[in-house]
């Protein structure tokens, strides 16, 4: 544990003019109000607000934080009050320490659980941190180092489940949090430690496959530092090289969004020229791409066209030393600091640096976000949209920079400009030329939005856009201007519904349904139906004695389920209607056996006479034999819980055959939540075997990371998911 004086020691270390006075009293009284609490590891709980300064004083943070960071856990966790604290310590330690203060449970209730649901409860705490963030960006540097000494004790929970709780927030939240403003050594730390809480069997085979690689090749690391750093003194450079491993997350990462095995991976070596000037920036540049063959398309220039977070380097792939693919960072020592601490490195205790956080445009974005959503599981998805992907950098006429995520289309393009802008887009030109609007877009296009005031946002733009902001955007719109379409929609389709069931249309006798099906006006029921959350068969069955339906069989042997029309009270049963969005729930729908969609994948359906809808993925081959009768084709989308209900994923997988594969493989897929319902071996031979596994899963994504941990598994040769077999 952190002594008094050396906590005190090292902050005057960086900063002369630290308030000393400040610190020292902040430490006998975290000490004692914390007094005799315990961790779950057994310490001193005044050991966890310690650990977390010294975390901070890493990062040379102001005197301020620290004090905060020692204070951080006394309003929640003992008697003390913020009246105190402020009485104490002053207005600005009393304000960051009641930002930072563990967020409380907001004990939200889910209507139709009636039990607490943890994701409203997580984004309601995120909602809170956001906001907090913004009055004052030290609010977030704080809150990263408390997560990170939390993450590194996490493993003495004994609860399984809230571990995993605990890991899956930090990966979603606080990593990409730590990302935005700049801080890599932090992000770093805590992808891998919520990593290994939640993929052990995936982190496991990396870290073997990498040991032995190191077995096999010997010091290679060392040996390509040595090369470069005689490449820098041959042109006369003074630089400071160094090298590494990517982290096992990265190349979990890197496997799933590249969709390969491990072995496919070349580049799991980075390295790192650290020199003086921008000048020398591109002088080694030339020197590696003069000496070395070059990767085609890894070339980033982040110097001249910083990421959103300020971070600045060039970055580069070559064919190095020792033929070896690897990964090269160029920077200078300024950028490196930048690049190591992020906004830490700006918040300097030596100026006056703003600590609002509303200069950063993504923080900006992400409370328009906290504005455009309508229920706090929205707006977290949203959030979670805007935080995790890749950058792609676009331009204005005017020559101004937009940073978007990668994928992102003209769309995204005119609402990251303004709000006001993307509402009114009919149309894009690229470069020049003049492009569908889910086109998507690449680093360096010029982008130009063309706009006409009667242009309303269209609720097909939602399937393309990737943004967070403009998504939530147009969910507001669909949500505020098109109620009074659902409103006409719906009672076209109760009269219609009425007509089939043989019965006049009196919206008298709706008035009693209303009362039944607890909806407070006539127009709300209307768009209800419209909306496609409630069917005309349901509103039937509380007005008039149902018929039991029947099970309707598919003739081309593909699953088929006829949706029954209960009230929503009994939707809790075996009989729960497919919540897929588009269609009118009710429609017999079945999943078409060649392509197994499942919630994530983009859908299509076709119309069969006498058997509803069959689904298909929009890559599936079988599409084909229906191009002619495009009025057959009907589009579709999942529903918010679509992943309620399970799934069938079927692979296609190559193992070894060896004793104990066949168990191994079973064992890695049931520790990640899937459930084996098929099994067929395709093909045998001596040394390898062809499976077709069938697998419960809740959506695509939950495939996907299957599919990983199985491709990090050494028995396992080739992993794929199936398609027409």
């Amino acid at each position: 544990m952190i002594r008094q004086y050396e906590l005190v020691e090292r902050v005057k270390a960086y900063d002369a003019n630290a308030d000393e006075d400040a610190l020292n009293r902040a430490y006998v009284y975290s000490l004692k109000m914390h007094g005799s609490q315990l961790r779950a590891s057994g310490d001193s709980y005044f050991s966890h607000p310690l650990e977390v300064a010294g975390i901070l004083t890493g990062m040379k943070l102001d005197s301020a934080s620290i004090v905060t960071a020692l204070l951080h856990d006394t309003i929640e966790d003992t008697s003390a009050t913020l009246a105190d604290v402020e009485r104490l310590f002053g207005p600005e330690i009393a304000r960051l320490v009641d930002g930072v203060t563990k967020l409380s449970r907001i004990e939200l209730q889910n209507v139709e659980a009636g039990e607490p649901n943890d994701q409203t409860k997580q984004a309601e705490n995120f909602r809170k941190l956001l906001l907090a963030m913004s009055e004052d960006i030290r609010v977030l540097l704080v809150k990263l180092a408390d997560r990170l000494h939390n993450m590194r004790t996490l493993h003495y929970i004994g609860d399984k489940m809230k571990r995993r709780r605990i890991a899956r927030e930090t990966l979603e939240i606080y990593a990409p949090l730590a990302e935005r403003i700049g801080i890599h050594g932090i992000k770093d730390e805590l992808e891998d430690l919520a990593f290994a809480e939640l993929y052990p069997d995936a982190r496991n085979g990396i870290l073997s496959r990498l040991a032995f690689l190191r077995q096999e090749g010997g010091d290679v690391a060392h040996r390509i530092v040595d090369a470069l750093e005689r490449d820098m003194a041959a042109e006369k450079i003074v630089a400071s090289v160094s090298g590494r491993e990517k982290s096992p997350y990265s190349i979990w990462r890197k496997m799933q969004i590249k969709n390969v095995a491990f072995e496919q991976l070349s580049d799991i070596m980075a390295f790192r020229i650290v020199v003086e000037t921008i000048a020398e920036c591109y002088q080694v540049l030339g020197v590696v791409h003069g000496r070395y063959p070059t990767v085609p398309g890894r070339f980033k220039d982040y110097i001249s066209t910083p990421k959103p977070n300020g971070y600045r380097s060039l970055h580069t792939a070559a064919i190095g030393p020792e033929r070896q693919r690897i990964e090269i960072q160029i920077r200078t020592r300024e950028m490196h600091e930048e690049a190591e601490l992020g906004v830490a490195a700006h918040w300097a205790y030596k100026s006056n640096t703003r600590s609002d956080g509303k200069q950063y445009r993504w923080l900006r974005e992400l409370l328009e976000i906290v504005d455009q959503a309508q229920k706090p599981e929205e707006f977290l998805e949203h959030t979670k949209l805007e935080l995790f992907q890749d950058q792609v950098f676009c331009f204005t006429p005017k020559g101004d920079l937009i940073a978007l995520p990668r994928g992102a289309t003209p769309v995204d393009f005119a609402y990251a400009v303004h709000s006001e802008v993307g509402d009114h887009c009919v149309g894009a030109k690229v470069n020049g030329r003049i492009v569908p609007l889910n086109s998507q877009l690449g680093n360096g296009d010029q982008v130009d939005i063309i706009r006409s005031k009667s242009q309303t946002p269209s609720p097909a733009w939602e399937r393309f856009v990737v943004t967070g902001k403009a998504r939530a955007r147009i969910r507001r719109y669909v949500r505020n201007q098109q109620r009074q379409e659902y409103v006409t929609l719906g009672k076209a389709m109760l009269q219609k519904g009425f007509r089939q069931e043989g019965h006049d249309f009196s919206e008298k006798l709706l008035q009693s349904a209303i009362k039944t099906l607890h909806i407070e006006t006539l127009e709300d029921l209307y768009a209800e139906i419209g909306a496609g959350n409630r069917t005309t068969r349901e509103i039937a069955v509380v007005l008039f004695p149902p018929d039991k339906t029947q099970p309707a069989l598919g003739d081309d042997g593909s699953e088929t389920k006829v949706l029954p029309f209960p009230p929503k009270a009994r939707l809790k049963g075996k009989e729960r209607p497919l919540p897929i969005r588009g269609l009118i729930p009710g429609l017999a729908v079945h999943f078409a056996r060649c392509c197994h969609p499942l919630p994530g994948d983009r859908i299509v359906g076709i119309v069969t006479t006498g058997k509803g809808v069959t689904v298909h993925t929009l890559d599936c081959e079988t599409l084909e034999s229906f191009s002619e009768t495009p009025e057959r084709w009907l589009d579709i989308s999942w529903g918010d819980d679509a992943d309620a209900t399970e799934h069938v994923g079927r692979l296609f997988v190559t193992i070894a055959n060896e004793p104990g594969s066949l168990g191994t493989l079973s064992t890695v897929i049931g520790r990640n939540g899937g459930n084996i319902i098929n099994l067929r071996i395709t093909s045998r031979s001596i040394d390898f075997w062809e499976l077709l596994i069938d697998i419960q899963v809740h959506d695509l994504k939950h495939l996907t990371n299957i599919i990983a941990v199985l491709r990090a598994t050494p028995v396992i040769n080739q992993v794929d998911r199936a398609r027409s077999h």
